[in-house]
């Protein structure tokens, strides 16, 4: 059994935690507490204490009876620094629930609190489990800040959907559930990629691909799509969290860049294929996201088309090259290919096969961009994964979970042809 620091903040949710610890230790785990000083507003230090039986803490100047043990260990010798010892002993480390404000200070290496003292000093794994309302979970500055920690190598175990603190309001922001919350941590201590612990990558040199593509009519207008990218960068950013050397071909794509990747910034479809062509040479892993333009103007105009005079217009177009066949065509052995594909109807998997096939990938992710809600520009995705093994479906959630279980994937499919 493993040995378990939970660190609790400020919020509602914080009752979970009660039925988390009391979960951890029904399974045989050693777990301590640490608590933020607004958490203990929520549940008081004694409900943990009588729980773990062990001492819990909300002051890095506390005195700690047990020396940053746990509960049944030996007592070490001397009383080290809690916020050093308690990481050192632990296996794990889990902050749950994390509030916006939490996570914005980890994302800055803030360091105010005990919880933020251990998160800085951990070298074990570390997991965060986001709970806040909704509006404030997408908020650009609370995607932001979980990008970072994602990319710092910090487990985000993404909140759910349901009724929130606030009467009537009902959304994502929830935390977990305490039993989905063990089975993470139980998952990343035994070293399964289901956890998407960071690290399962590293070594690996993944090119993602995201955003649509825009090819000019003349100097202001252009034929294009509606792809945002979003899916694209959710893949980027997981995988830098789980130790790849990332590098993203962005089309238009008007979102904050995914820490620690290295991003090249594209417009037409050429010039996406040129940037791709380069970046493969060194590629493991190719996930091609992005919506390709199938056609552009034959000849666009330099300047812009006056509607002066003009009953209508004619536009002649041309096929641009498939990037993902002729990136294909030239892989060497050791590299995995995965394509997207955006269907609409009841054909979708059908098509999504024969694509398999055609363009000789290792897997095709379908969305059905026919449901409500997880089409372009959605933070949310339901996809199926097409493989020559056969079909994976992957339920509606967060586009960052969604990910994870594309590369969950990439790294089944590597282990396999090893």
């Amino acid at each position: 059994m493993a040995r378990l620091l939970l660190g609790v903040t400020g919020g509602i949710a914080a009752y979970k935690s009660v039925l988390l610890v009391r979960l951890a230790v029904k399974a045989g785990h050693q777990v301590r507490v640490i608590q933020t000083p607004t958490s203990q507003r929520f549940v008081a230090p004694e409900t943990f204490r009588a729980i773990t039986g062990a001492p819990v803490l909300t002051d890095e100047f506390e005195p700690d009876p047990l020396r940053g043990g746990f509960p049944g260990d030996p007592l070490p010798t001397h009383a080290a620094i809690s916020h050093l010892a308690l990481v050192e002993h632990a296996d794990a480390y889990l902050i749950a629930p994390a509030t916006a404000n939490t996570i914005a200070g980890l994302a800055t290496g803030r360091a105010d609190t005990l919880v933020g003292s251990a998160y800085l000093a951990a070298d074990c794994p570390v997991l965060v489990a986001p709970a806040m309302n909704h509006r404030m979970w997408h908020h650009p500055a609370t995607r932001r800040n979980v990008d970072v920690l994602r990319a710092d190598g910090t487990r985000i175990v993404d909140p759910g959907s349901g009724d929130l603190a606030s009467k009537g309001e009902h959304g994502d922001g929830r935390v977990a559930e305490p039993e989905e919350l063990l089975e993470v941590l139980e998952g990343v201590l035994a070293g399964g990629s289901s956890a998407g612990g960071p690290g399962d990558l590293a070594g690996l040199r993944v090119l993602v691909s995201a955003g649509g593509t825009r090819e000019p009519i003349d100097a202001v207008r252009f034929v294009g799509n509606r792809s945002s990218g979003r899916m694209g960068y959710a893949v980027a950013a997981r995988a830098a969290a789980r130790g790849a050397e990332v590098t993203v071909v962005a089309a238009n794509v008007g979102l904050p860049a995914p820490a620690g990747c290295t991003v090249v910034s594209v417009s037409t479809a050429e010039e996406l294929r040129v940037a791709c062509a380069a970046a493969f040479e060194t590629a493991d892993v190719l996930v091609m996201a992005a919506a390709v333009a199938d056609f552009r103007p034959v000849d666009p105009s330099a300047g812009k088309i006056k509607k002066q005079g003009r009953t209508g217009m004619t536009i002649e177009l041309e096929a641009t090259a498939d990037v993902l066949i002729e990136l294909s065509g030239r892989r060497r052995p050791g590299q995995t290919l995965v394509g997207f594909a955006a269907e609409h109807g009841d054909q979708a998997i059908v098509h999504a096969r024969e694509k398999l096939v055609r363009k000789g990938l290792d897997a095709v992710v379908v969305n059905d961009v026919s449901q409500p809600g997880i089409a372009f520009d959605a933070t949310e995705n339901a996809v199926t994964i097409v493989t020559a093994g056969g079909d994976r479906v992957v339920a509606r959630a967060e586009k960052e979970r969604i990910a994870d279980a594309i590369l969950d994937d990439v790294v089944a499919a590597r282990a396999t042809a090893a």
